[in-house]
């Protein structure tokens, strides 16, 4: 994302998983307050996670001093396998979670968008039942951010109430109505962008301060 980038290799479940690290410049004086986990869109239609929509969510989450790991799915990038439907992707992003949660203490975020955003909630409902069973604190998700998640495309699990949820008004890719029909018997709010498509367009300005907002938030 910068020229601080930092990237490395996990060993996965078919192979190393590529991931890049970046670290926010008041780490240096102060602690980071935590970790973002963030997941890009899909892999067969060129998702990386260099996508604009992680990397302005990666921003925001540097903006308010939190360490932000990205990775990229099987088969993208310096990733090995190939497309699993989410299934592999979900493992993948768990391993990945895994070890950005003991790299760095505090605040544990997850977040993604559109393909990414159902993988994030698929892995927020793995680490909840793990952490129900366990009695593992280290489990805890904090907070969870989904950006055009795709509710119509993939299966997508309930999600905690306070789960920032946003989507375009003009998603012409995953219709706002499917994501609404989802979010209503779970009362979540969903917040959304006026005029915005699937890839927020001319609204990444208010992405990055969604974030950000959530982010600072005491929820």
């Amino acid at each position: 994302m910068n020229t601080a980038t930092e990237y490395l290799s996990l060993q996965g479940e078919v192979g190393p998983i590529q991931i890049a690290v970046d670290r926010p410049s008041e780490a240096k004086v102060s602690p980071a307050r935590g970790v973002a986990v963030l997941a890009h869109p899909h892999p067969l239609f060129g998702g990386t996670m260099n996508n604009k929509v992680v990397t302005t969510l990666a921003r925001a989450a540097l903006a308010t001093n939190l360490v932000v790991v990205r990775l990229n799915f099987r088969g993208v990038g310096a990733s090995a396998g190939v497309f699993d439907q989410g299934r592999g992707e979900t493992t993948d992003f768990l391993q990945v979670c895994h070890w950005a949660f003991t790299q760095t203490p505090g605040l544990r975020v997850l977040g993604g968008f559109s393909f990414g955003a159902a993988v994030a909630a698929k892995a927020q409902a793995v680490l909840l039942h793990q952490k129900q069973e366990q009695d593992d604190k280290k489990q805890s998700i904090d907070k969870l951010m989904l950006f055009g998640v795709a509710v119509s495309r993939f299966p997508v699990p309930e999600v905690p109430p306070h789960t920032l949820i946003v989507h375009g008004q003009k998603d012409d890719v995953v219709p706002l109505s499917s994501v609404q029909q989802w979010a209503s018997p779970q009362n979540l709010k969903v917040v959304v962008l006026p005029n915005a498509t699937h890839f927020f367009d001319g609204h990444l300005s208010e992405v990055k301060q969604l974030a950000m907002d959530y982010l600072l938030s005491k929820e």
